[in-house]
């Protein structure tokens, strides 16, 4: 299937690469199929989420546990429903990233989360309900303060998805 993208140009893509996200993403409700695209800045942990029906939507993304090592989320019993997680190791988690001119200055949102069951490539956008995260977050001030706990010795927790079932 060919699609048309806002910064990639017409991509051929598979049907069975197409996320459905039953409430789409806020913002764009009305867009529920998404496509995952790898960056081509090899090294960097971004990919893209692009909009399969409209060429508009189209988000870099980046895994929030690169980010924040003791990132965490709770999958409530709706979400694992809607998205028919069955185990933990069939999810990915995205964040959405903000890119201004001055990439130094580059945001991840934590507070929403993108959940993807990788085996029926359902996806939803979390609100978590924590004042833990926010909307934005300086990725360059996240990394480097983990940086400064890793020379410290003190930043060893790993973060984790959990589930209510």
């Amino acid at each position: 299937m060919i699609i048309k993208t806002r910064y990639f140009g017409e991509l051929d893509i598979r049907d069975e690469d197409i996320i459905r996200f039953g409430h789409g993403i806020p913002g764009f409700e009305n867009v529920k199929r998404f496509v995952l695209i790898d960056s081509d800045e090899e090294g960097l942990p971004f990919k893209w989420i692009q909009g399969v029906d409209e060429p508009k939507p189209a988000f870099v993304i980046v895994d929030p546990f690169v980010i924040r090592r003791d990132y965490e989320i709770n999958l409530n019993d709706e979400v694992l429903d809607e998205l028919e997680i069955k185990s933990q190791s069939d999810v990915l988690v995205f964040c959405i990233v903000v890119v201004p001119e001055d990439v130094n200055k580059m945001t991840v949102n934590l507070q929403a989360p993108l959940v993807i069951n990788t085996v029926n490539r359902k996806g939803r956008q979390l609100i978590l309900d924590t004042d833990r995260y926010s909307v934005r977050h300086y990725i360059l001030e996240e990394v480097q303060g983990r940086e400064d706990k890793d020379d410290a010795g003190t930043d060893k927790e790993k973060g984790s998805v959990h589930s209510h079932k």
